[in-house]
């Protein structure tokens, strides 16, 4: 009898609604665009008479992302569009009854309302994470106009309200389609999957998981169905398995929990072995697979981070939203895979996801690579008085929460960025962002970017550990200050968990002073040389102290900010250690690679310095090679030991071209060429 009961069961599960397997259908291609407001273009009878054909992701910004303020002039800052833009595209479909049909946005920023057949079938606030709505109700069969407002603009109750850095607008990652059943995994938590998979304790012998499925039965009748949940190693063989008949009301949202046990577990373990498993989770004919790495961190006062309970450094650098020249952030997956590869040839254990969520490339190639990530919600610089605001980053974080809780790669959820004012009171804000996180994730610790403030304010109170934005040497102070700085604060609160979230200096691969003086910031001198010589000297001091949890370079790219006018050009911050084309890696790069890379490497600095004015040079090479052996015009100079990655040559340049070439281990070579051409009249 309880063989045949079961059978019932699932023959109900199979037959009770039209079976539909979920499919998620590309919307990119053959959208037209106007920039400006015209509200009559939500209606089905408008004629959208001269609009620029696009496909996404499209940014209304990729034009006027690089316009700066003319210092000559009196601008300080640079001006860009902030404003409506249109998006209008045709859908031809034909509805089957008992489906459900949800648009999916990847991003649009920053405040988005769409029509469907003149219909408002939504509104959203928040220009970085992925959303939803259902449009099931206003389709109809045959064509059908979708009509898209995206605003950039600052408005007071949607964070970020500031910051340096240009809000591209416009829909900017991609749009979908997405048709499932009438019962189904939820689609409308937050913008997730919908699925939430836990690792509850962890041993040699076992892992215990849980998850928790969120169920929704959007049909008009009670239906029974199957969940079934596999636990998939990287082959794709089921390595562990478990399924609940569940009965749901017309209508009716339901969260289902269940265990799962994974023998002999293999661990996620960063760079080391970034194993991946799988969870597929099965509800009815829906289904979705989510990633999950079986790991545990954990921060200590004294040791700092600990991965699967072992100290792992977190070092590495800060990245601004996935951007190029000329296409803003409307980038390709193509785009950031580069971004992330680039980075972890350079030997990143963990990146910084400044100052908002990330398009889903970025975690999902972090889950892949190893690489540790925070992430944070865009609470930049300042906020506005009034619940309004409130509500706004709360809804952020619960965003950030779902859309990212399964992968990996997800130390720390951040609650923000250098909020510079007390007036109004940003506590408040802070706490609530705390509590959600605390609610939705307790298995992960939250974090803070503390600067502009006393280093114990209470703003830097809210988060579980705290880091703090610190320029030693740029702006301000010496390179040794740094060490200086963290050891006082270490001896002060001794059992304060606190670690480095920025540190950086600007670079222009135009400009060129070997050896070079002192910088003012906010000049248009940024001599690559000087970059390089403040990334030496604020590593050695981080390096040398342990209790620190985090070291995160500002900043991994240059990228447009219309706060900036300095530097070679206005409207960028060139602190990246790699041009904003991504084609030139600075010398500063090279210097971390040596630090932090286990594949060999050799790099001659100053390689943009062809014309030299000084007959008697040093030459500074990078590696992370015990010696390295130079030579000159073909003439072999002699081997240096590179102590602290570093080896140094003092040599004297013939008139006109001079060859320079490094070798290091068995193959490794680098190779520039210098020009002299004698004391100048």
């Amino acid at each position: 009898m309880k063989h045949l009961a079961r059978l019932i069961w699932v023959f109900a599960a199979l037959f009770a609604l039209p079976a539909m397997a979920r499919e998620q259908m590309s919307l990119n291609d053959n959208w037209l665009f106007m920039k400006g407001d015209v509200p009559a273009a939500q209606g089905i009878d408008f004629q959208a008479t001269g609009w620029q054909t696009v496909t996404l992701p499209h940014t209304f910004n990729a034009d006027d992302a690089n316009q700066g303020g003319d210092k000559s002039r009196g601008e300080l800052e640079g001006v860009y569009y902030r404003g409506p833009g249109w998006y209008r595209r045709q859908l031809d479909i034909t509805p089957v009854a008992g489906q459900r049909y949800v648009l999916q946005f990847d991003g649009a920023a920053l405040i988005t309302d769409v029509w469907v057949n003149g219909r408002n079938v939504g509104h959203h606030e928040g220009g970085y994470a992925a959303f939803r709505f259902d449009i099931t109700e206003a389709l109809k069969a045959g064509n059908n106009l979708i009509a898209v407002r995206v605003d950039n603009s600052r408005v007071p109750q949607v964070a970020p309200l500031t910051g340096d850095f240009n809000v591209f607008g416009g829909l900017y990652r991609n749009v979908s389609l997405i048709t499932t059943g009438g019962v189904h995994i939820d689609l409308m938590d937050h913008g997730g999957p919908g699925v939430y998979v836990t690792t509850k304790s962890i041993s040699a012998a076992k892992a215990d998981i849980g998850a928790r499925i969120l169920l929704k039965n959007d049909s008009e009748q009670l239906a029974k169905t199957t969940v079934r949940t596999r636990i998939l190693d990287e082959n794709g063989r089921a390595v562990a398995s478990g399924s609940q008949g569940v009965s749901l009301a017309a209508g009716q949202a339901l969260p289902i929990e269940q265990a799962l046990i994974v023998n002999r577990p293999h661990l996620w373990n960063g760079r080391k072995d970034a194993y991946l498993y799988s969870v597929m989770v099965e509800a009815g004919n829906d289904r979705i697979s989510v990633p999950l790495g079986i790991r545990t961190v954990a921060i200590d006062a004294d040791k700092g981070f600990l991965l699967n309970g072992q100290p792992y450094r977190i070092y590495g650098a800060n990245m601004q939203q996935p951007g190029r020249k000329d296409k803003g952030t409307a980038v390709s997956d193509a785009d950031i895979d580069e971004d992330m590869q680039i980075l972890d040839d350079m030997g990143v254990t963990a990146l910084r996801l400044a100052h908002m969520q990330h398009p889903q490339r970025v975690y999902d190639d972090a889950d892949r690579m190893g690489m540790l990530l925070t992430t944070e919600v865009p609470l930049v610089d300042e906020i506005s008085a009034g619940q309004a605001f409130q509500d706004n980053a709360v809804q952020q974080m619960r965003e950030l929460i779902a859309q990212n809780y399964n992968h990996p790669s997800v130390a720390l959820w951040g609650l923000g960025n250098e909020i510079r004012h007390t007036d109004p009171d940003p506590n408040l804000v802070l706490a609530a962002l705390q509590s959600t996180a605390k609610t939705m994730d307790p298995t992960r610790p939250t974090v803070y970017a503390h600067c502009c403030l006393a280093d114990d304010d209470p703003v830097a109170g809210h988060s579980d550990v705290i880091s703090y934005n610190r320029y030693f040497g740029w702006y301000g102070d010496t390179f040794a200050d740094m060490g200086k700085w963290a050891d006082a604060l270490h001896a002060k609160y001794p059992k304060r968990i606190f670690g480095v979230s920025e540190y950086g200096a600007g670079a222009s691969i135009l400009q060129q002073e070997d050896a070079p003086k002192a910088v003012v910031p906010q000049a248009f001198w940024h001599p690559e040389q000087y970059q390089a010589l403040y990334h030496e000297g604020n590593w050695r001091e981080l390096k040398a102290r342990p209790y620190l949890w985090s070291d995160f370079i500002w900043v991994a790219f240059d990228f447009p900010s219309f706060r900036r006018n300095e530097g070679d050009r206005p409207a960028i911050n060139d602190k990246g250690l790699v041009t904003e084309d991504r084609q030139t890696k600075k010398d500063a790069y090279y210097w971390y690679q040596a630090n932090w890379s286990d594949k060999g490497m050799v790099h001659i600095t100053s390689p943009r310095d062809i014309r030299k004015r000084i007959r008697h040079v040093k030459v500074k090479v990078y590696s992370n090679q015990a010696e390295v052996r130079l030579s000159l015009n073909g003439q072999p100079i002699g081997a240096q030991p590179a102590g602290d990655h570093v080896a140094i040559w003092e040599i004297d340049l013939k008139d006109g071209d001079n060859v320079v070439e490094a070798f290091a281990g068995k193959d490794l070579h680098d190779r520039v060429v210098w020009n002299y051409e004698g004391p100048k009249p």
